[in-house]
């Protein structure tokens, strides 16, 4: 009975979405990011590789194109450019809505749920029970696993769920699972209030307790959300640490939410930071890049990381029809060296050089170019400038724009979106985002990708990132570089078309 209901809810989800099929042509919908067919997301959720594929799950309402009861929707790409959307994996139940979580390939069947060839995919996630929350209880939220054994295809969910009860805490949710092989077991990092607090187990049905970080670390601008634990090397393999991202909402740097990172040591119970408690370190400090996690499985090691392309200030309110929402590029994390100690770089996965169509156009040769999609990458010789205020400005014929710019007398790299939208949907929404130079000396770095509705920015080797969405009247389709100042300092600039993923 169980397996009927799930065919008929997979088979309703199916009329619901796909007998209006998205075009990817509506207003404002991203050409070269995933975005849902129809209706809400939010949260990356259980990305893990397996077989050739990149899992991509996510929140989704299925229902509207507002927060409701979540489900993980779900999605697969051989590229990590291209996608092919599947049915819903998981649905709600009497325990509760399908809030965010991880999953894992159990390579060695520790759970037990192998039963032919394939290796079980093991999703965990955070149960929220509306009606516990509603009724004034304050242990609303426990965790669960499904898994997979046709390669993510269908899920089950587990019998004995949950497989992690609540001890009495609010915010009891975001579990990150990954195989700790120092200690050969698994490990669990949870968002708890206002820490983070880490479990293990040997067969990720049986958890306990091990240890908690946080309290009096970084930063509490509001509550935490979507850690995720990893070790991370240097780009040149001769040393790692380990990394703990944790996502806040609210207390980003530009308002609303953001994520911020540790770095330091785990020794399969807890976390200890190298930096001191007050450090605060952001993985992009733009206004557009939340509740990102990294893949698990993912082949050579690599980092990679994908984030939810908005902010909680405004992310029910933006002006797109069918859909809402879309996800960050994915990313490749790597350690860097600085004056300051170790520190996260962040740069486009390489396989974003998949969707240039042609050979770079020489940006220095023309005042102004004509573009759809563009990848661009430019330097600025800032050693005889005579302008404090340099960059790129994007625009459209209705002379709305946004410009990407480096400000010299304080510093700051900036985004200001100011003159591209309808204030009436959000206050909050147009405003100047800035973020500090984090490297020395006068050749300035920017790369950017510019979408139908989002840039991003990837300054000096990705020691810098920013993401911010906008809502032009019509589509920008002109480029160009300024100064406040004088002539642009330029020395190189080479600028791609992209193509769109969808056509």
């Amino acid at each position: 009975m169980q397996k009927l209901i799930c065919i008929l809810l997979a088979f309703s989800f199916f009329l619901k979405t796909y007998s209006q099929p998205a075009t990817y042509l509506e207003k404002h919908r991203p050409q070269f990011h995933f975005s849902p067919p129809a209706h809400w997301m939010n949260d990356p959720n259980g990305m893990v590789y397996y077989k050739g594929e990149y899992h991509l799950f996510y929140q989704y309402y299925p229902d509207s194109t507002v927060w409701g009861p979540m489900h993980w929707g779900h999605a697969v790409t051989k590229d990590l450019m291209h996608w092919q959307h599947l049915p819903i994996a998981l649905y709600p139940d009497s325990l509760g809505y399908i809030f965010s979580g991880s999953a894992v390939v159990d390579q060695n069947n520790t759970s037990g749920f192998q039963k032919g060839e394939e290796k079980p995919l093991v999703a965990i996630f955070t149960y929220h029970n509306i009606a516990g929350e509603k009724g004034g209880r304050t242990d609303y939220q426990s965790q669960g696993i499904a898994y997979s054994i046709d390669k993510g295809r269908t899920w089950k969910k587990y019998n004995g769920n949950p497989v992690i009860k609540n001890p009495g805490t609010k915010d009891f949710r975001d579990p990150k699972v990954m195989w700790h092989e120092a200690s050969k077991q698994w490990i669990l990092t949870m968002a708890v209030a206002n820490r983070v607090q880490f479990y293990h187990s040997t067969d990720l049905k049986k958890w306990e307790l091990s240890g908690s970080f946080g309290v009096n670390e970084g930063s509490h601008g509001g509550i935490w959300e979507c850690p995720d634990l990893f070790q991370l090397p240097t780009a040149d393999g001769s040393m790692s640490k380990w990394i703990l991202l944790v996502s806040i909402n609210k207390g980003s740097p530009n308002g609303g939410s953001g994520t911020q990172y540790f770095i330091g040591n785990f020794d399969g119970r807890t976390f200890t930071n190298d930096n001191s408690a007050k450090t605060v370190l952001w993985l992009d400090y733009g206004c557009d890049d939340y509740a990102g996690v990294t893949w698990s499985n993912a082949p050579g090691n690599r980092r990679l990381f994908l984030g939810w392309m908005s902010n909680w200030q405004y992310a029910q309110k933006v002006p797109t029809q069918k859909w809402r929402s879309a996800m960050t590029l994915p990313r490749e994390l790597f350690l860097s060296k600085t004056k300051d100690g170790y520190r996260v770089v962040t740069i486009p996965a390489k396989e974003c050089e998949s969707l240039r169509t042609r050979k770079a156009i020489d940006f220095l040769s023309q005042k102004e170019y004509a573009y759809s999609l563009a990848e661009l990458t430019v330097e600025f010789d800032l050693s005889n400038n005579t302008s404090n205020d340099v960059g790129i400005e994007i625009s459209n014929a209705k002379h709305e724009n946004v410009r990407i710019g480096y400000n010299g007398a304080t510093n700051h790299f900036y985004i200001d979106r100011t003159n591209c939208i309808d204030r009436s949907f959000s206050k909050e929404f147009a405003s100047v985002h800035t973020a500090p130079r984090q490297v020395l000396g006068n050749r300035l770095k920017m790369h950017l990708f510019i979408d139908k509705s989002s840039v991003e920015l990837f300054a000096d080797d990705g020691t810098v990132v920013m993401t911010d969405i906008f809502f032009p009247a019509e589509d920008f389709n002109r480029i160009h570089s300024y100064a406040k100042d004088g002539k642009p300092p330029l020395v190189v600039g080479n600028l791609y078309d992209l193509q769109s993923v969808w056509r």
